[in-house]
């Protein structure tokens, strides 16, 4: 897939999500086989491009190109305004949000809540395309609600104003993560549209991501939820893409080596203290699907340091490795 003068490939995206896809969390998942990692949005009011969190979110040295950042908000010349600032920090694909549904977004007509506004939709994009020299892409759901599904819209505004790539979850801001995708709606959205379509949610397997992508005839699937404890997925999809072939599931011994690196990355990133608390969410991803995680979960969110931390965590995927070797 190609997106300005960047080609992604493998065609396997990390989607946008606030509070999980850092820095630390974008370089994993591009070294396992992700082919474009978007950043967690950043706030287009000036104010606050100076806490703690927008500089962390604004961090990109060192990470491999194409690096593309997510900004919202719903005032056109501030999203311009933060455009430009974070091209000018790095940013090298600017995305706009309009695809969040959380309640706090939306109620300040933030992501999601400006498919309500085709006029607004417009004037936005039109306004950042024009304010940046680099790609621009955007993120939508297929509507408000059910009752005002306007995807097919809002899709022909991005085109005709110059959006570079279209990323489409296929869900309604009221269906939020319930039900089921609607990947109807994003074969429909790819047929009307000559710019490339990215197909998004519910896409946990290789298996799901080959069907999506003969489904909608999308040009890349984007990857969210599905990536939160397992970032090894990319590598597993791209290879089924390539091969239609399935990757062995990692051993407890490599996730391990995976979680273990991801963690001494957070600290180093955050401090001890602050990449600890971060880590533990992403401890609960990895544990998830086992019915010791609970317990595993508990012990390590009692944790209060790296030390304990990083010891408990061996602990737990070591003892994982002897049952997997004994059952192999």
């Amino acid at each position: 897939m190609q997106i300005g003068p960047y080609l992604i490939d493998p065609p396997v995206v990390l989607a946008p999500m606030a509070g999980v896809t850092d820095k630390p969390f974008r370089l994993l998942c591009k070294r396992l086989g992700a082919g474009l990692a978007v950043s967690e949005m950043t706030a287009s009011d000036p104010r606050l491009w100076q806490t703690r969190k927008s500089i962390k979110r604004m961090d990109h040295e060192g990470e491999p190109e194409p690096v593309s950042v997510q900004i919202a908000g719903y005032d056109p010349a501030m999203l311009a305004e933060a455009a430009r600032f974070n091209v000018a920090n790095g940013a090298q694909m600017i995305d706009i949000n309009m695809g969040c549904p959380a309640k706090k977004v939306c109620n300040v007509w933030s992501g999601s809540a400006l498919l309500q506004d085709e006029p607004l939709v417009t004037r936005i994009v039109k306004a950042v395309v024009d304010a940046v020299e680099v790609p621009v892409t955007l993120k939508i759901r297929t509507g408000w609600d059910r009752q005002h599904k306007n995807a097919l819209t809002i899709a022909h505004i991005a085109e005709d104003n110059g959006i570079a790539a279209l990323a489409v979850h296929g869900r309604t801001r009221a269906d939020k993560y319930e039900g089921e995708a609607e990947y109807d709606t994003i074969a429909a959205v790819k047929s009307a549209v000559r710019i490339p379509v990215l197909a998004n949610g519910d896409i946990v397997t290789p298996q799901q991501a080959r069907h999506v992508l003969d489904v909608t005839g999308a040009d890349a699937v984007m990857i969210g939820r599905g990536a939160q404890g397992r970032p090894w997925i990319f590598r597993e999809i791209s290879h089924y893409l390539a091969t239609g072939k399935l990757l062995p599931a990692p051993s407890p011994t490599e996730v391990a080596s995976i979680l273990l690196g991801h963690l001494e990355h957070l600290y180093a990133f955050y401090g001890e203290q602050a990449g600890v608390r971060i880590a533990r969410k992403h401890l609960g991803w990895y544990a998830k699907d086992r019915p010791e995680n609970a317990a595993f979960r508990d012990v390590v969110n009692r944790a209060e340091n790296a030390h304990d931390q990083l010891r408990l965590t061996h602990s737990y995927f070591e003892a994982l490795q002897q049952e997997w070797s004994l059952a192999a």
